[in-house]
Formats: C-alpha cells, structure tokens, sequence
C-alpha cells in the first residue's frame, strides 16, 4: 500500500516520500490495514532525525540528497539506534540508496519502479520486490503453517482444530508433513512453523483417537514428501499407529478425482496431464472495464477483510493446493447475493457477469469447474467457517439470545443482535462449543426441523432454552404461562423479554433462510452442501456487517436489508495491474457507504492476485 506525502523533521524537508507496509509470512493486515500506513509516517520524522543526528549538529553548508534513498524499518528487535516503531515495538533501521529494479519488457507500458530489496532474516533466501507488485505479478499467499501459527499466538489454535473434523485435519496433516523445510510453495511460514503445527494436528488426533500424545521428537523423524500409502506401518509407536490409522486413506477410498486446475485431490499428489475444464477454459481479467449489475459482492470484501476471513481463504487453499482456485470461491461467494437462482440452477447473464468480475475472471464461470470445487477443496471449507465463527463469538454481547433454526438437514446458530451467523452443525452438541464461547447465553429455537433429541441435549447441557416448537413425548421441558404455547428447559426462570421477541427473531431467521440458503444457490450441481454452506455464513455475515453499521440507530438491522436496498446498485469495474477499481454512482447510498467507512481499500485480495480493491463514486 503506497502513500505519497510529504514531512518535515527538524531540519530535514522530504519532498516526496513512498510507504510501502509489507507484510511477511502473517495471514492477516489486523482491523485497520490503513492505520499502519499512518503510523508508519508518524515514526519517520524521528527515525530521519536519528540518522542525520551529526549533519543537524554542525554548522555546515545545507546538503541536498538528490538521489531516491531507501529506509527499510524492521519491526520485532531492538535496532542500532535503540528506537521504536509504531506500537512501540523495537526497530532496526538501514538506511541506502535506491535500487533501480529493471521491469521486464512486455511490461513496459506499466513504467519504471525505483525501489530497494532486502531479504527477511525471518525467512532466509526470500525477498520482497515490488517491481514484481508493479508488474502485477500475483503475490505469493501465506501457508496453511502461518495462519495455524498466527492463531496459536492469539490462543484461538485448540478452539478452531476442536471444531474440525478428521478428514480436514488429516488433510492439513499431510500436506505439512509433505512440506519441506525447502519447499515451501505456498508462499510463507518461518522455519519451525510447519513441525510445530504439524505437531498440534498430530496431538489433535491422537486425542480423538485416544492415543498417547506423539512425543517431541516426533516431527524430525517423520517421513516427508511420501504418498499416504508409503507411510510407515511398525505399530510400535503412537506416530505409526496414527499415521497408519488416521492419515493413510482406507482401502476402499476410491482415486481422488482431479481437480478443477487438473491436480489430484489430495494434497501433495498432482496429475500427469491437467484436465481442461469441460466449460472452456476461464481467464483471469488483468486490465479492462468492465459494467456490472450489482455492486453488492464488492460490498462484502470489507467487512470479511476486518475480521481477518478474507485473509484465511488463501492459506485454507493453499494447504490443499488449491490456491490457484481462490477465484471459485469468489464466484460461489458472489452468487449468494446476486439474483435468484432460477429453477434451482439457472443464472441471468447480468448475474454471472458480476460473478465472474467480481472473481477477476472472463464470463462465464463454468457450472462444472464450480462443481468439482466443491468437492476437491471441502475440506478447506471447516477452516474457514471456524474463523468465521471465532470472530463472531468474541464480539457476542452475552445479554442477546442466540437462535438456531433447522435447514438443509442441518441447525443454523445466528446471534440474534444483527442477525450474524455464526455456525452450521449436524447436531446440537456440535454448536455447544459455540454457545460456550458466546458467553452461555439464552438460547431461542425457532421453527425449522430439528434432530430428534435437540431439547434432551439442551436440558442436559444446562442451556437456558426457549421454543416455540411442540416437544416430543420424553422431552424434559417445561411449558410456560405465556400467551402462546412455550416451552423451556425444567426450573428456568422466565425471562420475558426473549419470549416477547421470539415471534419476530423466529420470522426474520426465516426470510433469511429463504433468501440465502433456498433462493440463492452458489454450486447447484454439487453433492456436498459444503461450499454452499460456507459461502452462506461469509455472505450473510457481510450482508449483516453492511445492515449493522449503517441502520443499527434507526431501524432493526437485517442483513436482507443490504440484500434489498444494495441489489441494484451497478458499478463500473476497471481492472488493473496493481488494483482493482469499482466506481459507484453517486447519491444516498455512496453517502451512507462512505460515511459507514465501508468503501475503504481493501489490500491484498487473493482472488485478485494480491491486488488491493478499490472504490470511488462517480
């Protein structure tokens, strides 16, 4: 993210001045990607000032630096000058001259690039240059091994593997172990980052297995880079016992089919030839214009950005090698909030043309390239609801309700304060985890089918339940003196106030259900509702984020509010090497977007190449 200004320390004057905040090995730019840019120039004044500490002491002739210097500010130790950086945070500081970097030929027309490369200590042989970000070279994305390691530090690591079945953490196992400390192609992660979280997978499992925790020792002897099969198979320790029963697939596992960009299935095997896809091929759009229909997909890439989701989807894939798929997820994630899916799979035109630019890609997206995502890359999907989840848990009042409403063969938890979703799950102990770390609110069942047994496992967990929805005979509830039949778990009190407001929480949970899990279908053709389920959260989370910070003052926030009132908001998209630009008409809407801070960039977005989205009004 580049910001030219201008600065003034002491009795240095800096005439034009470039930041550019890059980020190594992390998943995530935090909350507010802008706020470094700016705390990085409120450093600079006293960083130049140190440097140049002789030349401002003495009373010689003025001194004019002509040639572009480059000021690279390392955070994370204490530097030669002993300062500090933004945050606080010990600095090392070099100060050099300028390195011309020379931009290919076929790229002549994007102009030259003057800056400086240095490589990280943190990840030795590994340079940032940005004549590379200039060219539009797509960045590299960080490794499953970082955004494992970054929730570890925030302590989030155990809360996110508990709620990921066996097939993604064998997945993810897998792919670590067969990852050297070399060989890092999916762009990122410090040396130990891969044994240690491979570590925290392996212990993850053998508790599921009730196996002994695999000893310290484990990792540096495990075998790297073999194919399931050629695992080990002496049951002599837990390592063996594990890697034999729970990685290694079982024999009648059919051949993994090949993915949508012609890899096997499964991580670290790739296929002879690539497969080309039935529907054409579909080509990343680099530069051009393009007039969409519906801005409301862009409008979605803030909100997930801030709680770091849309920085989890390139590491999620790159750990399957799927990375190069990003842009189908984009698509899948764009149809849940453009038109209604005709007779359960047909699509407008002016409906895939949003999709497809909203992906980076040429219209139109292929039916089957979506379909075989789905597939190869489910087990991504449980990576990406659990950071969902996480996040909307730790902003979770526990004063408000939750509600749960059955669809899809599936319960559906929601917070019922701005209708933000936060989880699906085959049953109700599946959610508990998620109630737990909401802060053990009440809980409201709403109409939809449930599981049989639901309200047993309420009573017996001690969830404060309420329900409108006739028990079954056995059920241990309690029916309430209230003008409609309600029920509760036996000898909790009655809280008013959620009974009062069931009808409504109960009616807006419908609609919602209805406009994005029955209306709007993001992969029709595919068996598994994985996909579809993840790309419901993620939008309806954006959808609710929109409805929240722009109506929470006036009028009760609903994310079907953004759907309805933003639907027909059309942009103009121009597509560029290091950006891409969405322009929307001015008026109320642009007002009330602009104002709400929701038309900030939005940097680094994966399906982009690393691009950063932009948006204007005009």
């Amino acid at each position: 993210m580049n910001t030219p200004t201008a600065r003034t320390a002491g009795e240095i004057t800096v005439h034009r001045c470039t930041v550019t905040v890059v980020r190594r090995d992390g998943w995530s730019w935090g909350p507010d990607p802008r706020g470094l840019v700016d705390e990085v120039i409120d450093s600079l004044p006293e960083l130049l000032a140190d440097h140049f500490a002789d030349q401002l002491a003495g009373d010689g002739p003025d001194v004019e630096i002509t040639e572009p210097m480059t000021v690279t500010v390392r955070p994370g130790r204490r530097g030669p000058t002993g300062r500090t950086g933004p945050g606080g945070m010990p600095v090392e500081v070099h100060f050099a001259p300028a390195e011309r970097v020379e931009i290919p030929a076929d790229m002549s027309a994007i102009g030259p690039s003057t800056v400086g490369t240095e490589p990280s200590d943190e990840s030795p042989g590994r340079s940032f240059e940005k004549s590379f970000e200039a060219a539009g070279f797509p960045r590299p994305v960080p490794s499953v091994a970082a955004l494992f390691a970054e929730l570890a530090e925030r302590n989030e690591l155990d809360a996110l593997l508990a709620l990921l079945p066996d097939e993604s953490i064998r997945g993810y196992l897998l792919a670590l172990l067969g990852a050297g400390q070399g060989d890092r192609r999916d762009g990122g992660g410090a040396p130990g980052d891969h044994d240690t979280t491979a570590g925290r997978l392996l212990a993850e499992l053998a508790a599921r297995a009730a196996l002994p925790d695999p000893p310290a020792e484990v990792l540096p002897t495990a075998p790297r880079g073999l194919p399931p099969g050629d695992l080990p198979n002496d049951d002599t320790t837990a390592l063996a016992r594990l890697l034999t029963e729970y990685l290694a697939p079982a024999p009648s596992d059919p051949p993994a089919p090949p993915s949508p960009s012609g890899r096997s299935g499964r991580s670290g095997s790739r296929a002879e030839e690539p497969t080309p896809a039935a529907g054409g091929a579909v080509l990343p759009r680099t530069t051009g214009e393009v007039r969409v229909r519906s801005a409301l997909p862009f409008l979605l890439a803030g909100p997930l950005a801030r709680i770091g989701y849309l920085d989890a989807i390139g590491p999620a894939l790159a750990g399957l090698e799927l990375a190069e798929e990003s842009t189908l997820f984009a698509a899948a994630l764009a149809y849940k909030v453009l038109g209604v899916t005709g007779r359960g799979w047909h699509r407008t035109r002016q409906d895939s043309e949003a999709a497809a630019a909203f992906a980076g890609l040429g219209p139109p997206v292929p039916e089957d390239r979506l379909t075989d995502f789905a597939r190869v890359a489910a087990p991504a999907f449980p990576v990406l609801d659990g950071v969902l989840a996480l996040s909307v848990c730790r902003g979770h009042d526990p004063a408000a309700p939750l509600l749960i409403t059955g669809a899809e063969d599936r319960l559906l938890l929601v917070d019922a304060q701005g209708m933000f979703p936060i989880a699906w799950a085959a049953t109700i102990r599946a959610l508990l985890p998620h109630w737990q770390a909401c802060g053990r609110p009440h809980v409201l069942l709403c109409d939809g089918p449930l599981p049989p047994g639901s309200l047993r496992e309420l009573a017996a967990a001690d969830v404060p339940f309420l329900t409108g929805i006739r028990p079954l005979r056995g059920d241990p509830v309690t029916r309430l003196p209230w003008r409609t039949p309600l029920w509760t778990a036996p000898g909790a009190p009655l809280d008013v106030r959620p009974a009062a407001e069931l009808p409504g929480h109960t009616a807006r949970l419908a609609d919602l259900v209805t406009a994005l899990v029955v209306e709007r279908r993001a992969a029709p053709l595919a068996r598994d509702g994985g996909l579809e389920r993840t790309v419901t959260l993620a939008a309806a989370l954006g959808l609710s984020t929109l409805a929240w910070t722009l109506w929470r003052d006036r009028e009760t926030p609903d994310p079907l509010l953004a759907l309805s009132r933003f639907a027909d908001l059309d942009a103009t998209v121009r597509f560029e090497p290091t950006a891409v630009r969405v322009r929307v008409p001015l008026g109320r809407r642009h007002t009330d977007l602009l104002r709400g801070g929701l038309l900030a960039d939005v940097p680094d977005v994966v399906w982009l190449g690393g691009r950063t989205l932009t948006f204007s009004g005009g």
